[in-house]
């Protein structure tokens, strides 16, 4: 029999917690805000079921980081034939802008109030690391295309992230110790690392940024070289070469579609490096979609585990 404060019998009651206060408590749930555009991932390359299933494994990361987000993928280099297998940039931002236009003539003629659709149908974050003028050209041109109200952020890098990602690819590979702190040596690990990059120039000089905080994490030498301009994997290799290092590794600053794997292996033959995985999926490729996504639309979801002050 119970009283007025509790059970009588003594057996404990699970009673609520109370919620911690500072900066330790538990942060809050964060979802997308309701109609808020859709993130469209622009996946360079030749469309292919490797890409598709990059793209989507990213996808689902930045939706795992904020629930009820709208994420799709279109390919910047695809052919306008309707498929649904490998729909490009283009057709997939045509469509995002007419589902809204009909979500709100569904609503008037059902009597439901809603507001006209206004602001960005979908903001398109480029599945790159580094900048490459002449795909962000195609980008654009299909942006416009559309004709739908779309927001196009910039590429993924620099960033730290992609530093940490690098470090862990060079590693899974054996050419990288997996943390500085353990006391073992890995027999293959490099002593100088090549970071291959498509775009020209300006693309390796933002390699080069990210590549200071690789060489900072792993005490070796890093150098960002060009893919796509002959001869400069090799060339980057030989100035490590005299600078000193002995064992090179090539270390792709790359997410995966935006370059024939081929042309990848070439480089390292040519250069005689040993060669890791591209970044891929990697989580901090997904997060880093998300980043951008919120910042172009002024939102900032709490990253995971972060305290709440």
């Amino acid at each position: 029999m119970s009283s007025p404060t509790g059970p009588a019998s003594g057996l404990p009651v699970r009673m609520p917690r109370p919620r911690q206060p500072g900066r330790h408590r538990r942060p809050e749930p964060v979802a997308a805000p309701e109609g808020a555009p859709a993130l469209v991932l622009a996946v360079p390359g030749v469309p292919s079921a490797t890409a598709r299933g990059l793209a989507e494994e990213v996808a689902s990361i930045a939706r795992s980081e904020l629930p009820g987000l709208d994420v799709r993928i279109g390919y910047v280099d695809g052919e306008d034939t309707g498929s649904a297998e490998f729909p490009t940039l283009r057709a997939v931002l045509a469509h995002t802008a007419a589902q809204r236009v009909a979500r709100y003539e569904q609503a008037l003629a059902a009597g439901v109030e809603a507001k006209e659709p206004e602001g960005a149908d979908a903001v398109v974050v480029p599945l790159l690391a580094g900048p490459d003028g002449a795909l962000m050209h195609r980008v654009r041109q299909a942006v416009a295309d559309s004709r739908a109200a779309a927001e196009l952020t910039d590429v993924l890098g620099p960033h730290p992230l992609l530093a940490e990602a690098l470090h862990v690819r060079l590693s899974e590979a054996g050419l990288a110790r997996a943390d500085r702190a353990r006391l073992f040596t890995v027999a293959t690990a490099a002593d100088g690392i090549v970071l291959a990059t498509v775009g020209g120039e300006e693309a390796v000089q933002a390699a080069g940024i990210t590549g200071m905080l690789l060489a900072a994490r792993l005490a070796v030498p890093v150098m960002a070289a060009a893919l796509d301009v002959e001869g400069s994997v090799a060339a980057t290799a030989q100035q490590l070469r005299g600078a000193g290092s002995a064992q090179l590794a090539l270390a792709p600053y790359l997410i995966g579609p935006e370059v024939d794997a081929r042309l990848l292996d070439a480089a390292a033959q040519d250069a005689g490096c040993a060669v890791a995985g591209a970044l891929g999926a990697y989580p901090a490729i997904g997060k880093l979609a998300l980043s951008q996504y919120t910042t172009a639309l002024g939102i900032a979801p709490r990253p995971s585990g972060a305290p709440v002050r």
